[in-house]
């Protein structure tokens, strides 16, 4: 929100406008226009717009589609501005919807990007030098496409100078109630959050949902029958030494030809195959974090503490909470 707001307008619902690309999905869109159109209390929040440069814009499938308020005539009015999703990453948006961007970014307003939204921001400029979030299954291509921009991929969100960027889907919703939280305070998000059923703040980062590293099958048949005997029982120590002498190689040739396989040091590839045994006992089953721990393979329930928040960056009571099976 602009610095220069006076007093009359910070009671004034606050001008958000989303636009709406072509192809964006159903849900994406919704996200913005849910939140930003709710009722939370005597008065509106925020006074809520969809622009487009089309009459008429036409939703993911074909099925749906949406009327606009107006143009992008709308965002030279708006305080926040939110690009809802992008359904080509190839396409780089229009230079009227460039110059808008920028424009609006310029003369004080939060200027959004959720999900792949993040795009239509970057192709603008707007993030060269800055930090962002994008869904985790663009990480390799936003990067080839925008090396200047500092990808953070466990952020749910991020904001840097009103530049604001989400993780994929369900980040859009987190990264806009922190909107509502940033521009009218902890109250009215705690009252929106509570009609939407959603918690205010969601702790943990986007590094949770994405699969750790599976290393590729190695074509070597003896690599492959090793893995297997390791996978056998974790609880086990191993050393080098020990391993080398399974496959009848020095201590030297097998790090190098295990690494070659696999793509990871032996320890990387240990702990990846430990902390994927956690996940799926914490999903699984109702055995305490200590018998996790030990079953996965860690001599501590600290060191399996460690490693898991590490990966994750989130508790292992709060994974299970999230993804047990059996709840």
């Amino acid at each position: 929100m602009p610095t220069d707001r006076s007093a009359e307008q910070e009671t004034a619902p606050i001008p958000v406008v989303v636009v709406a690309p072509e192809g964006v999905s159903a849900f994406h869109l919704s996200v913005p226009l849910m939140i930003f159109d709710i009722e939370a209390g005597s008065r509106s929040l925020f006074q809520l717009r969809i622009a487009s440069e089309r009459q008429g814009v036409t939703l993911s499938g074909g099925q749906v589609a949406v009327t606009p308020h107006g143009g992008l005539e709308l965002l030279d009015q708006a305080e926040v501005v939110i690009i809802p999703g992008w359904n080509d990453l190839d396409e780089a948006p229009s230079g009227a919807l460039r110059a808008k961007l920028i424009a609006a970014h310029r003369r004080g307003a939060h200027v959004v990007g959720l999900c792949y939204g993040a795009y239509a921001l970057a192709y603008a400029g707007l993030l060269d030098g800055h930090s962002a979030a994008t869904h985790w299954l663009a990480e390799n291509d936003f990067h080839g496409r925008f090396p200047t921009v500092r990808l953070d991929m466990n952020a749910l969100y991020v904001d840097e100078d009103r530049i604001v960027t989400s993780a994929g889907t369900g980040a859009a919703l987190d990264c806009c109630m922190y909107l509502v939280r940033k521009l009218c305070g902890a109250r009215e998000a705690n009252r929106i959050a509570r009609i939407m059923v959603l918690p205010p703040h969601r702790e943990g980062g986007q590094s949770q949902y994405i699969d750790q590293p599976l290393a590729d099958s190695p074509q070597d048949a003896l690599l492959s029958r090793l893995l297997d005997y390791i996978r056998e029982d974790l609880r086990r120590d191993h050393s080098l030494d020990e391993l080398a002498g399974r496959v009848a190689m020095s201590r030297r040739s097998f790090t190098r030809r295990f690494q070659k396989a696999t793509g990871m040091t032996v320890g990387a590839w240990l702990d990846a195959e430990r902390l994927r045994r956690a996940k799926d006992l914490l999903e699984s089953t109702s055995l305490s974090i200590d018998q996790v721990a030990e079953q996965a393979g860690y001599r501590t329930a600290v060191s399996f503490r460690q490693s898991f928040n590490r990966a994750f960056q989130v508790s292992r009571r709060e994974w299970r909470r999230a993804f047990a099976l059996n709840e």
